[in-house]
């Protein structure tokens, strides 16, 4: 009996390509309803470009960042402007907070080390493939508890002052906190007061959930 279970497409952008190979291994194991179909490799954006010049395409990429030629930020930006529809998850060594704000700023619905195991593959494609985001496992228990909500603000989120609404929205870009307090004509300390008292209140623990947390709420648009 043919299974009923929509299928997944998706691709690979990576330039290792026993790592791609792996990939491809970590999606098949335990697949048993045989959701996901691969539909292509790239070893870069310049190739991913040219593989995506005509349908089908994908409903999920998976991305490096950290390629030659045309690097994942590159890639990501152009998916953005030619296949705003395509989902794209970061699977990278790359794991500093810079890098995951500027990535969750293009757009990208998750990101996950590269150091991942099948259950966190499956669990990431299936989130995703729900509309949702999915950066690391404490990102991921942030979803769930504070933002599993079928898209209804919560009383943290509607009750933010314009203040702390203005610190979200920068929270989200690349700036330090010390750029943030000099755009805010506030004092470092001020600063430092409105990040701790929403890590408390929003009941996260790092700058990139506290940025996911903006995003999912409406505070910033990207």
């Amino acid at each position: 009996m043919k299974s009923l279970v929509p299928i997944l497409t998706i691709a690979l952008v990576d330039d290792h390509n026993l790592f791609r190979k792996g990939l491809i291994k970590l999606i098949n194991l335990g697949d048993k309803e045989h959701r996901y179909k691969i539909l292509f490799e790239a070893e870069n954006g310049l190739d991913l470009k040219e593989k995506m010049q005509q349908p089908p395409f994908p409903d999920i990429i998976l991305m490096d960042i950290d390629m030659p030629d045309m690097d994942g930020f590159e890639s990501v930006e152009w998916l953005q402007r030619t296949h705003p529809s395509v989902k794209i998850l970061v699977i990278s060594m790359v794991e500093s907070e810079t890098e995951i704000l500027r990535m969750l700023r293009l757009g990208v619905k998750g990101y996950l080390s590269k150091d991942i195991e099948v259950e966190d593959m499956h669990r990431a494609l299936e989130t995703i493939a729900s509309n949702g985001y999915y950066y690391s496992e404490v990102a991921a228990d942030v979803l769930n508890q504070r933002l599993g909500n079928n898209g209804k603000k919560d009383d943290a989120a509607v009750y933010l002052s314009e203040n702390e609404r203005e610190f979200l929205k920068l929270a989200t870009t690349e700036m330090t906190y010390q750029q943030i307090a000099d755009k805010m004509h506030l004092s470092p300390k001020t600063i430092d007061g409105y990040r701790d008292a929403l890590f408390h209140r929003l009941n996260v623990k790092t700058r990139v959930t506290l940025a996911l947390y903006a995003v999912k709420h409406g505070i910033v648009q990207l």
